[in-house]
């Protein structure tokens, strides 16, 4: 089988293609604390139809900053989804986070395609903290100018996205595309009709937050964070002794916290604060190249976008207006085949893998 490349660029799908209607793969967003699949079907001409998706709770400890510590745990429980949504495509699309991947921004003299992927090549090394033989290596020239270009670096380590590779293959599914979470983010938000401005696109997960800062289309900034959701959850359920059933619908504004509310106020004044301050060095650094594009809007999505007030609290403190994307919301659903209450629920949390599922499976 041919290794899929660590793959960089938004999606550009041409006229031609839309109107072929290549066939797209099924997006598999593989988190520390669940599985997600999304499929959509192709129309022609940019419309896609929402075919399927469905989420399921992996085993405590199977995925931990990225990587496989259970390969058997994960393929069981994407195999039992899979068969669940009785989904018949075996062509996936992934995507990887954590230590184990590193994306830069990099300015070069502006060059052609051959000779900026010879130099790339040559110079990897003084750019990436990896041994390039140990690496699968990808890159995206911005063309931000004719004398000079930055270029958007991701590499990721073989062994770990081998692994991954090699579960998948294992459960008779064939992954065409490896993704990067801060780009699959992105791809979601472009095709599903995106915007004009600087936006920022921020994920967060059970135990990792994403930030993917747009300006005019192009990514200037991406970056993994070590810190999610997961951590709100357990410490609800310690200090108010709720089981992870209770302190997650306490989390998420479903139940009362009642006579625990003091803590719960605490707990998420803590995390939530972490949270701001990542996503406040993040505008700073990207204002530091960018001092004349302020952020005009930032779209949330994850788990832990379902936390109650989030967003108001970060358009307070951020200044930026703040709302929970839906990477559905110009997709075409099937009221008959799905239920319209369900897409709603996941679909904070599904915007990596609906930016995945919109992968051609060509290769």
């Amino acid at each position: 089988m041919r290794k899929p490349k660590l793959s960089l660029p938004a999606l550009n799908l041409s006229l031609a293609a839309l109107l072929n209607r290549p066939r797209l793969a099924v997006g598999l967003d593989i988190g520390s604390h669940a599985v997600k699949v999304c499929e959509f079907s192709n129309h022609g001409q940019g419309v896609r139809q929402l075919a399927k998706l469905g989420s399921a709770r992996l085993p405590e400890g199977a995925v931990a900053d990225g990587i496989l510590q259970d390969p058997n745990a994960v393929g069981k429980t994407i195999a039992a989804l899979f068969q669940n949504l009785q989904i018949r495509n075996k062509k996936v699309a992934i995507s990887m986070s954590g230590y184990s991947v590193i994306v830069k921004k990099i300015n070069l003299a502006a060059m052609s395609d051959d000779e900026l992927a010879q130099h790339i090549q040559a110079e990897a090394e003084q750019y990436i903290p990896f041994d390039i033989d140990d690496v699968y290596l990808d890159f995206q020239d911005l063309k931000t100018s004719a004398e000079r270009t930055d270029v958007m670096l991701a590499a990721a380590k073989r062994e770990v996205v081998d692994a991954y590779l090699a579960m998948l293959n294992g459960i008779g599914l064939q992954p065409v595309v490896v993704d990067v979470d801060a780009f699959a983010l992105e791809n979601s938000f472009a095709h599903n009709g995106g915007a004009e401005g600087n936006v920022a696109l921020v994920d967060i997960g059970a135990s990792k937050m994403s930030i993917n800062i747009l300006a005019r289309g192009s990514s200037l900034l991406a970056r993994d964070i070590v810190m999610g959701s997961r951590q709100i959850t357990e410490q609800i359920e310690s200090q108010c002794g709720l089981s992870a059933e209770e302190a997650e619908a306490v989390k998420i504004g479903r139940v009362e916290p009642g006579d625990h509310l003091p803590q719960v106020e605490e707990i998420f004044a803590k995390h939530c604060t972490q949270w701001i301050l990542e996503i406040k060095k993040a505008f700073d650094f990207y204002q530091a190249s960018n001092a004349d594009q302020g952020i005009d809007r930032l779209l949330l999505s994850g788990g832990g976008a379902r936390i109650k007030g989030l967003t108001q609290l970060l358009t307070e403190e951020t200044g930026v207006p703040t709302e929970i994307c839906d990477p559905f919301a110009v997709v075409q659903i099937d009221p008959n085949a799905i239920d319209q209450d369900y897409v709603h629920y996941l679909a904070p949390e599904m915007a990596i893998a609906a930016g995945l599922a919109i992968r051609t499976t060509e290769i």
